[in-house]
């Protein structure tokens, strides 16, 4: 595998990081990842408007602008021959003194790579069972606006989800109310409408969440931001979740119990999968 180290294209055998990087030492950086399809990463725009507004929220410099970082890209898909993967880049602040100042640290890591993408079918989402975590994240939290390399939170719940045989968990807000799961957005059916927890309730903007929303504009079906807590999830008509990686995926159990389905999240999916082949096709 070729991987992009700081403008250079290295076996990744040596594409490696000091010791001393902020992003080994505190996870003082941050980090997007796309699916790229036929060749494409899928929305490059709306990940790069969310990486540059964590990077102005962290105070941290991003050493390549936008089209730089397609270029790279394009050419590590080609020299990988990986049109179907998911693409990620690490931005760390580097190297500085020692301790939680960033004074002195002002030669970024730059890091891109590939990872193999995971089947997707675009008639039928898959489906998962998640739990709902005992871990919490903060409500309002400015932090949940950028995707940063610090991931505790989300690393212990997805622990905690996989040790009940789950392949997800929902994390709960310091109010009780649910946020968001460790790598996607909640989707919930409630009387044809489709519903999401508010950004304020401590969700990441997630990019497959902002498709979602607009599709639901174009699908003419209704849609809102809402809070919920886990025990009122398991009434709802359906769920679902966004992620880049898979697109959508319906939940068919949640904390053990069975849920309902709603034909409504097979309609999104296939609606999303459409968006993908016109917009890289």
């Amino acid at each position: 595998m070729i991987v992009l180290l700081n403008g250079n294209f290295v076996p990744e055998e040596q594409a490696v990081v000091s010791v001393f990087d902020r992003g080994f030492l505190y996870g003082d950086g941050l980090f997007e990842t796309f699916r790229v399809h036929q060749g494409i990463p899928f929305c490059w725009e709306k990940h790069m408007e969310r990486m540059q507004h964590g990077a102005a929220l962290l105070h941290l410099k991003i050493p390549y602008d936008s089209t730089e970082m397609k270029d790279f890209a394009t050419e590590l898909i080609q020299r990988n021959q990986m049109p179907e993967s998911l693409l990620r880049i690490t931005v760390s602040r580097g190297i500085g003194q020692r301790g939680y100042s960033p004074q002195g640290a002002d030669r970024p890591s730059f890091v891109m790579s590939l990872h193999a993408a995971p089947a997707l079918n675009p008639s039928e989402p898959q489906r998962w069972k998640i739990i709902t975590s005992s871990v919490r994240v903060p409500t309002s939290d400015v932090m949940t606006q950028a995707k940063t390399c610090n991931k505790l939170s989300q690393i212990l719940a997805r622990a905690e989800a996989e040790s009940t045989g789950a392949q997800e968990a929902l994390l709960l807000n310091t109010d009780g109310k649910i946020a968001e799961a460790t790598s996607s957005n909640l989707f919930w059916i409630e009387n044809d409408t489709v519903c999401t927890p508010s950004l304020a309730s401590g969700a990441l903007p997630g990019v497959t969440r902002g498709l979602v929303l607009e599709l639901c504009k174009q699908l003419n079906l209704s849609a809102r931001e809402s809070d919920i807590t886990s025990e009122k999830l398991r009434q709802v008509d359906g769920i679902f979740l966004s992620l880049t990686s898979l697109g959508i995926v319906e939940v068919t159990n949640l904390d053990n119990h069975e849920l309902k389905h709603s034909p409504l999240v097979r309609r999104i999916s296939q609606a999303y999968h459409e968006m993908i082949g016109s917009l890289c096709g």
